[in-house]
């Protein structure tokens, strides 16, 4: 309470380096992250205050009471305590194991190392000893153990690089920039223990994309914003060592706030078994009821004359107080009725059910040696009731891997297969791949199958030469060389990397570059050109361009980008060479693959001087400089000559398209929701065959405000719903049935296929509560959803708002701690155990290798344990009501007496011993699976073996030593074997089975043989199908085509070009340029805050367009 109410209190942060003692008035949370429920001394009290809050256990320890009074009760207490103390011990296993699990993880993230500046020298500590003010060194490839402020790092300038994909769920490197004043401080650990800086900054919060700040160091102030922050679960990339000062520790950092609370979830069949029981409940007080009423009229009118029997005193007992004793009798004797054992066999159906998705091998990963695994037991059967699927892009669907495919180079397809007829087949393992092996620079795990690249290269086909030196030039690739002499390329995007490695392999080796050069291996020849300007990418443009010299004296413009905005400026002399790379573009994206379209130009030296003079006095203005420099750019990107496109695969896991198709044809919605871009998101959308050219219409949604969402929601349902429909103006909502009312009749009446695209600005203003419904609506209505650039709130909110408004069963899943918070909002949370840790896998409740499993996981197990537990309470019901209204009808023939037909060795036992394991057998091994037949192995040995168990101890109980160890408990000697010899015993016992049978039997026959299900049907046509030969061979898999053109294979982020021009991310080693034209003159005290500035996704101009237009 305390620490909840200081919280509330906290309206700013202050922090001063290297002083624990100053930061702990403050009391701010420490590193330690808690997820666990219970310690060694709390466990035994707060378990048994949350198990006897079920009602079902309140229940039972009520009955235990009122059998402990020896006026009501004609059972003896053990038998309701045996059953309650063994439900009450095996949920407390499972809770203290699950515990277990949860303090086990704690500890192995808050027991990683991490070096923290004390006394004046590092020293390894744990994360959970680190402190709010603690200096700490990171290295190359280590994660970040707390919110920092960047002091300085390895890189010159104080730069240092981040991948971010457990926040956003993006692969492509950010820079970070360390305070001038802090990067001079270096490596030296005697000036960074000396350093005293306070930093004034906003609370705790949860956004990832802002902060704001003010150190003051040395009589000065300097602002502190997002840039100079890395955050807990960044990874440093490509930076050796940096130096940190913690901010935020703990659940205060930004991670941890974006991660949301851990909730109690339940399935459907939890729900019903509550509402069940509570039915019986009032049912048995109707039975008590009955039965009371009947004895208290039985002994006004035939009690007295059994008075004299039962030795009662005249008067000491009224009719009504005996009926009143006698309602609290049945009570007790008919709560089998609703037994405690139910509890105990669905946990023990739901563990097996847990242990058959852990054993599945169709589930496991074999090369990395990943199971499946059932992270909880109490959510299976919901796993067949899924209706909305969200699930993360990056990762999840991706493999994070871009390998270059193909490419167009001057109206010729390079990278298909043909066979000897000239016909295009497909790649398989058994064709040979060009051997890059005599090449002592190229990548070893490029891979490229068409041969003829590397005849036009080595003829001396001059495009093809072209098309590869843009591929070697165009680009922000940084290189160094290890300590083995291998060339390293630092890619700030996947896609880049692919296509430099693919120039590096085919002889056009980009070897390093400086700001105002680029150095590049042709054919085993260096050439050096000269850097002369750099137009950098942007989402409004979505190309780059550079501007290059080389030795010669030409000047030449290389451009790559989007093929719908680059073939907008190409020269009218392309038109041919135009239509067939467009038709080469469509192919390629019809096999899901990331396209660029690849042009240049060449410049005159006066028009470029006059040009760049231009350029010069636009940098230096104050007025419109973006406005004029993006004018200059539009000038000098016009006539171009096409040289081609490039594919790139954005490789999707294994199994992803099959899966996603399979889900949808069991009326399962995917909606995506990614932080990646919006273009990136789309074209995997496409890949995946989410969306497709078949789509009567894809409405896209990227309002900057709330006005312009709310139109574009209204504009999007006028198309899909037509012009004759009254829709609400979002203020107006509905009440919840209603809603899902007018939601289900409205989804009955959609014909077509839709599909919705909607950023995170404007899904910000979507979710307020004027417009949310408005959302709701559309999306619902839609077959595909893709929200991109979201929060990881923003991910749990669309969650909770599909939850609460369509009383849907929802599955999250995700591979990264931007999927935690909506992985724990979900019914079901699952986990991949993919490249970005394992905080996802942690916070989830299922956990595989691959998205392809969660068909099986969903299909199969969730499918079996839904049906499992639905006939298991069918049938657990039926027999407890069949053994209990026993009683109620031998009160009419006892005098309504509350005395049992059966003995209490028999009421005890009838539940955990004599029928629990047929139930249980059905509960944990029927299948639905169409060639099993329901009599099997475990069928004989369950139904026997209860029965010999049954006999077993019927003998034990009526045997002569059981009597003489305890004569009071066993007092019936020798009934079982006298009865049992009775010939009439063995036959009531055959015409009750045969009764009881028969017409169960006949009625499956007439059943399957008048209204045969489809399950019947495929169950005749398998045993059929054996009797006849063997099916023949599976035909080889032709992959879906589309003629949409794909998304551009450009992930990066802007302000680059500003970044390798200035020169603040390389050592000064090469000389300075000797000509006043081979400057760039950027202003190169503003490249970090106009690539700040720029960071938005700009996609006003996208979002115009009625379908989508890669």
């Amino acid at each position: 309470m305390f620490c909840s109410e200081k919280k509330l209190r906290e309206v700013e942060r202050i922090v001063k380096a290297n002083d624990r003692e100053y930061n702990e008035k403050f009391q701010y949370a420490d590193n330690r992250i808690h997820t666990s429920k219970y310690n060694i001394l709390t466990f035994l009290p707060i378990n048994l205050f949350e198990q006897f809050q079920r009602v079902a256990n309140a229940y039972f320890l009520c009955l235990l009471i009122l059998q402990l009074i020896p006026e009501i009760s004609s059972l003896t207490w053990f038998t309701t305590i045996v059953p309650l103390v063994l439900v009450i011990t095996m949920t407390a296993v499972k809770d203290a194991t699950d515990d277990y699990f949860r303090h086990k993880s704690d500890n192995q993230v808050n027991n990683r190392q991490s070096e923290v500046l004390i006394n004046c020298k590092l020293q390894n500590e744990k994360w959970m000893n680190v402190k709010v003010g603690d200096i700490i060194k990171l290295e190359n490839n280590q994660f970040v153990a707390a919110d920092l402020l960047l002091l300085s790092s390895s890189e010159p300038h104080g730069l240092c690089y981040v991948e971010t994909a457990e926040l956003d769920g993006e692969t492509n490197l950010k820079v970070r920039h360390a305070l001038s004043v802090t990067s001079e401080l270096g490596a030296d650990i005697s000036r960074l223990a000396r350093f005293d800086g306070i930093v004034v900054c906003e609370v705790p919060n949860n956004k990832l994309d802002k902060f704001m700040g003010i150190l003051s160091w040395k009589d000065s102030k300097h602002s502190l914003n997002n840039e100079k922050i890395i955050l807990r679960g960044c990874i440093l990339r490509n930076t050796s060592w940096c130096f940190g000062m913690v901010i935020f520790a703990g659940p205060d950092t930004k991670l941890m706030q974006n991660s949301g609370k851990t909730k109690f979830k339940r399935t459907s069949i939890d729900r019903l078994m509550n509402t069940l029981v509570l039915w019986i409940f009032g049912f048995l007080i109707c039975l008590g009821i009955i039965l009371a009423i009947g004895n208290s009229i039985w002994e006004s009118q035939t009690g007295d004359q059994f008075r004299t029997f039962l030795f009662w005193n005249e008067g000491e007992k009224s009719s009504v107080f005996s009926g009143f004793l006698t309602f609290w009798s049945y009570i007790i004797i008919l709560n089998t009725v609703v037994p405690i054992s139910l509890y105990v066999s669905v946990e023990v159906i739901r563990l097996g059910h847990s242990y058959f998705i852990n054993w599945d091998r169709k589930m496991y990963y074999s090369r990395k040696a990943i199971p499946a695994e059932a992270r909880t037991t109490t959510l299976n059967e919901e796993l067949g009731q899924i209706e909305y699927i969200f699930s993360d892009k990056t990762g999840t669907l991706t493999q994070n891997i871009m390998t270059f495919k193909r490419c167009s180079i001057n109206g010729r397809i390079y990278g298909e297969v043909h066979d000897d007829l000239d016909q295009k087949t497909e790649i398989t393992q058994e064709k040979e791949p060009v051997d890059f092996s005599v090449k002592s620079q190229a990548d070893g795990e490029f891979q490229f199958f068409d041969h003829n690249l590397m005849e036009s290269i080595k003829m001396g086909d001059p495009k093809v030469h072209e098309f590869l030196r843009l591929l070697a030039l165009c680009h922000t690739v940084m290189s160094e060389e290890n300590s083995a002499g291998e060339l390293i390329y630092q890619v700030q995007s996947p896609d880049e990397g692919a296509l430099v490695t693919a120039a590096r392999n085919f002889g056009f080796i980009f070897k390093s570059r400086t700001p105002e050069t680029i150095t590049i291996e042709e054919l085993g020849t260096l050439v050096t050109y000269q850097l002369l300007a750099f137009l950098d990418f942007n989402n409004t443009r979505k190309r780059m361009s550079i501007i290059v010299q080389n030795p010669e004296g030409q000047i030449k413009l290389y451009s790559k980008g989007a093929d719908t905005i680059l073939f907008e400026k190409l020269h009218p002399s392309n038109e041919v060479l135009l239509s067939l790379t467009s038709d080469h573009l469509s192919e390629f994206a019809g096999e899901g693959l990331r396209t660029l379209a690849i042009a240049y130009r060449d410049l005159d030296d006066k028009y470029f001087k006059e040009w760049h003079k231009m350029l010069e006095d636009a940098n230096a203005a104050t007025e419109e400089r973006d406005e004029r420099i993006a004018g200059l750019y539009e000038e000098i990107e016009r006539d171009l000559m096409l040289l081609g496109a490039t594919a790139v695969e954005d490789k999707l896991q294994e199994g992803v398209i099959e899966t996603i198709t399979n889900l949808s044809l069991a009326n399962i919605k995917i909606w995506v929701l990614t932080g990646d871009k919006q273009e990136t998101a789309i074209n995997i959308g496409y890949a995946c065959n989410m969306l497709t050219d078949d789509m009567n219409d894809v409405f896209v949604i990227a309002g900057n405000n709330a006005v312009e969402v709310r139109e574009e929601l209204r504009k999007a349902k006028q198309n899909l719903f037509g012009q004759n429909r009254n829709f609400s103006n979002g203020h107006v909502v509905c009440e919840k049935k209603q809603q899902l009312e007018l939601d289900s009749i409205v989804e009955e009446t959609i014909t077509g296929d839709y599909a919705l695209i909607i950023n995170g600005h404007s899904l910000a203003h979507a979710l307020e509560s004027d417009v949310k419904n408005d959302l709701l609506e559309l999306a619902c209505m839609c077959k595909t959803v893709v929200c991109c650039r979201v929060t990881p709130l923003q991910k749990a909110q669309v969650v909770e708002l599909v939850k609460k408004y369509r009383n849907a069963v929802t599955l999250a899943i995700g591979d990264g701690a931007n999927d935690v918070s909506m992985i724990k909002s979900a019914h079901i949370g699952v986990g991949i155990s993919g490249q970005e840790g394992l905080q996802a896998v942690l916070a989830s409740d299922y956990s595989f290798a691959q998205f392809r499993y969660l068909q099986r996981l969903l299909l199969v197990h969730g499918r079996w344990s839904y049906f499992r537990m639905c006939k298991f309470l069918c049938y657990f019901f039926y027999k407890n009501f069949a053994f209990t209204l026993v009683h109620f009808w031998f009160g009419f023939f006892c005098g309504f007496s509350a005395q049992t037909v059966y003995d209490q060795w028999f009421i005890t036992l009838f539940n955990i011993v004599y029928t629990s394991l047929p139930v249980l057998a059905m509960g944990i091994f029927d299948q639905i699976a169409l060639d099993t037949s329901y009599w099997t192995f475990i069928n004989h040995v369950f139904i026997w073996g209860s029965i010999a168990i049954y006999f077993s101890i019927l003998f034990i109980m009526h045997s002569n030593g059981i009597f003489g160890i305890f004569p009071n408990q066993f007092p019936f000697v020798g009934n079982a074997r006298h009865s049992l010899t009775e010939k009439c015993i063995w036959l009531v016992i055959l015409l009750t089975t045969v009764a009881s049978v028969m017409p169960v039997v006949a009625f499956r026959f007439l059943k399957v043989d008048l209204y045969p299900t489809l399950s019947d049907q495929i169950r005749r046509w398998q045993k059929a199908q054996k009797k006849a030969r063997p099916p023949s061979s599976r035909r080889p898999r032709t992959r879906r085509s589309s003629s949409r053109r794909s998304g551009y294979a450009f992930a990066h982020q802007e302000g680059y070009g500003e970044l390798i021009t200035s020169g603040k991310n390389m050592r000064a080693k090469n000389p300075p340029p000797t000509s006043e034209l081979e400057k760039t003159h950027y202003n190169s005290t503003s490249w970090i805050e106009n690539l700040c500035k720029k960071t938005t996704d700009t996609v006003s101009s996208f979002s115009q367009e009625k379908t989508v237009k890669l």
